[in-house]
């Protein structure tokens, strides 16, 4: 008896798998794109971006005020935010400045928000 979960042989469609195979990106990217889906997942950085999005640019002291994050948490989320480059920063005098770092993080995160709103409207 074969599981329902298997198929009884290893490939029903060769070719349609080898066209697959070759229009797939390197798995660097896929890596890299789940790198960028693992930062997006705490609530704290999806705030912060939100408030880029809205503000265009915020110092650090502003973003905590409207995130709620303390100063600290805002400092540690925006480092990872930076590393994966969603956001970017200046410094001016003593404060530094952060806005989003393309327009891509708006088209993430507004399909984002769509996703959610789909799904809540549909269990609604």
């Amino acid at each position: 008896m074969i599981p329902l979960d298997r198929c009884e042989v290893e490939c029903v469609e060769p070719d349609r798998v080898r066209s697959v195979l070759e229009r797939l990106p390197e798995p660097q990217v896929f890596h890299d794109l789940a790198e960028v889906f693992r930062v997006l997942s705490d609530p704290g950085r999806v705030r912060l971006i939100s408030a880029l999005l809205e503000a265009g640019e915020l110092c650090v002291c502003d973003l905590a005020a409207v995130t709620g994050l303390s100063q600290t948490a805002c400092s540690h989320n925006l480092r990872l935010l930076r590393a994966r480059r969603l956001v970017r920063y200046r410094k001016q005098g003593r404060n530094v400045y952060y806005a989003l770092d393309d327009a891509h993080i708006r088209l993430l995160l507004d399909v984002g928000l769509q996703h959610v709103s789909h799904e809540e409207a549909d269990t609604g």
